[in-house]
């Protein structure tokens, strides 16, 4: 076959050109928009490398003043997700593979309905109702496992303590990680699971050997979601947390560290001037490690799809 007779491409339809120009366009945006809000937080944030300890809080350079809230963002965050992410894979598994379909219909709908929820309502549950039940357990906590660091107290006597914030943040991501992760176990191929059970495997031990390697990377990506969100959530954290800005490892007293959110939402509207920089400033360290967060994601995401092909 000569050159002059090789195989043309099909002509693409008028629509399929729309589409694709279409699609290409909306990936572009959201480059376009991610690369606008990293440069308006960088500019704006500048003046804040050069500003004086007064409009810093008292700290002595940015650094003394954005770690704290690091600290603090990345403490309730981790702590959510250590309550959040066995409950939800709990749950995920009852709907998917435990609860007759009568039941798992309803129980899939109010975790859905749960993620709908507004977090200033989470907020003011948590301040008027779980901090109140649980100033008594913090109590038991210092007197009996006060030789722990983080049980050391003294007991906070109003309950607004940061392992409180990273209790209804729990709550507040558990139905994204649940959502998520039932949709993903209810993928696992049939086959994998009536193999597993002809072969004399109980129900939990098919789940283990044949639900959750196939759902491994979801998993990951569902958690990452929902450390996301942990990450960023402003008003619940705000509302529960008696924040003073320190470093500290103890959850049940009323010494707690800040989270980035929650100090640029309390501190913002009364800020002017260079200290409006500097809470802009510690926004584009949020945005930074909620980047990198979900790169690492990402990557062990791809590199999990990689291993299972």
């Amino acid at each position: 076959m000569s050159a002059s007779t090789a195989v043309r491409k099909p002509r693409q339809r008028v629509g399929d050109r729309v589409f694709s120009n279409l699609t290409r366009l909306a990936g572009l945006a959201i480059l376009v928009a991610l690369a606008a809000v990293a440069i308006f937080l960088t500019l704006q944030g500048l003046p804040a490398f050069s500003a004086p300890s007064d409009k810093l809080g008292g700290a002595a350079n940015l650094a003394t003043y954005v770690l704290p809230l690091v600290f603090g963002t990345l403490l309730a965050a981790v702590l959510a997700l250590l309550i959040a992410t066995p409950l939800a894979l709990g749950v995920a598994l009852v709907i998917s593979h435990y609860a007759p379909p009568r039941l798992a219909r309803p129980l899939g709908y109010l975790v859905d309905l749960l993620a709908a929820v507004p977090s200033v309502v989470y907020g003011l549950w948590g301040l008027a109702f779980v901090s109140v039940r649980l100033t008594p357990a913090y109590a038991w906590l210092e007197q009996h496992l006060g030789w722990i660091p983080l049980f050391g107290g003294p007991a906070s006597t109003t309950g607004r303590t940061i392992l409180t914030a990273s209790i209804v943040l729990a709550i507040m991501v558990m139905p994204i990680i649940t959502a998520i992760t039932r949709e993903i176990f209810l993928q696992t191929p049939t086959l994998n699971e009536e193999a597993a059970l002809a072969l004399g495997a109980t129900r939990w031990e098919m789940i283990r050997l044949a639900v959750l390697p196939y759902a491994r990377s979801g998993i990951v990506s569902a958690v990452m979601l929902g450390l996301g969100r942990a990450l960023g959530e402003t008003m619940a954290v705000a509302m529960v947390l008696s924040a003073s800005g320190v470093v500290t490892f103890d959850l049940i007293s009323n010494t707690n560290p800040s989270t980035i959110a929650a100090n640029i939402a309390l501190k913002f509207p009364d800020s002017t001037g260079v200290a409006v920089n500097a809470l802009v400033a510690s926004g584009l360290v949020l945005f930074v490690i909620t980047f990198v967060v979900n790169f690492a994601a990402r990557w062990v995401v791809a590199r999990s799809e990689r291993t299972q092909a």
